[in-house]
């Protein structure tokens, strides 16, 4: 055999890390690293808030491809963290993707971790984690999408692999946790009712701060035309957080539910200027 068959086709690597500080009276840079095809962008913004726009420059992810992400909000700091476009999980001919995100909320800080939505692909195979440490008075936000293919390509996904880990601590105690796993025939999990209903887009919404039951109301009126969404109200360790769950035909409709939603939770602001309609 010669060199040339055995060698490995080339991966994609990146890692990010960003620290933000409270100085002058305005969220500022800490600490910013960037290696690989992990870049972080900071649009200006015209308040005390800061904006990352994370960006993957390989344009996509595959089998063997690693993305690692690490943020840190200082105490009294307020960080947005979303992405450039939506991340496409392209059919892997070998191997598994790994995504890792590492978020950590001080003292009276918050973030809001938007990411815009994930496209899997067919015969896709990807596998992300995202691990939250927040002080016990911290805000945080958490919005994550994902679709099916594009139904407006005319895109379906038959079979794949799809693992998704959340782990969120508040004060070092287990808040929230949750494990989702699509495999193998992905096309007929997603067909069941008790799934997907034959859908193709999906999120979950995680706000854990204290004024979660303030928010309850208007979120679960905004959700009650949504035919397959539901909004749940708990306190675990002291803490008070929301979980909703959406379902809809495409992207395009989860995204039109999903933008009130954010904004509603964002005190009235607006999503990331990168999201679009």
């Amino acid at each position: 055999m010669s060199d040339a068959a055995i060698i490995a086709p080339q991966r994609a690597w990146g890692k990010g890390r960003l620290v933000a500080k409270s100085e002058r009276g305005g969220t500022r840079i800490a600490e910013l690293y960037q290696e690989g095809c992990a870049k972080i962008r900071l649009p200006k913004t015209f308040d005390a808030s800061m904006e990352a726009v994370l960006i993957n420059s390989s344009g996509g992810v595959t089998g063997g491809d690693r993305l690692e992400w690490s943020f840190a909000a200082g105490a009294g700091t307020s960080l947005t963290l979303t992405t450039q476009a939506c991340e496409k999980i392209y059919k892997a001919s070998a191997g598994t993707a790994s995504i890792t995100t590492h978020i950590s909320v001080a003292a009276g800080a918050r973030v809001d971790w938007l990411p815009q939505e994930t496209i899997l692909f067919d015969r896709a195979s990807l596998s992300r984690s995202l691990e939250v440490d927040l002080a016990p008075d911290a805000c945080f936000l958490a919005v994550e999408a994902v679709l099916l293919g594009r139904k407006a390509m005319g895109e379906a996904v038959h079979a794949g692999l799809f693992r998704d880990r959340w782990r969120v601590r508040s004060g070092g105690k287990l808040v929230h946790a949750e494990n989702l796993t699509l495999a193998d025939d992905m096309a007929k999990l997603a067909a069941r009712p008790a799934t997907l209903g034959g859908a193709a887009a999906f999120a979950t919404l995680l706000y854990a701060a204290p004024d979660c039951e303030a928010m309850l109301s208007k979120l679960r009126g905004m959700l009650a035309p949504v035919v397959q969404a539901g909004v749940s109200h708990y306190k675990v360790g002291g803490r008070d957080k929301l979980v909703a769950r959406l379902v809809a035909a495409d992207g395009f409709e989860l995204r039109k539910i999903l933008v009130p939603l954010i904004s509603h939770l964002r005190k009235d602001a607006s999503v990331p200027k990168v999201w679009t309609l």
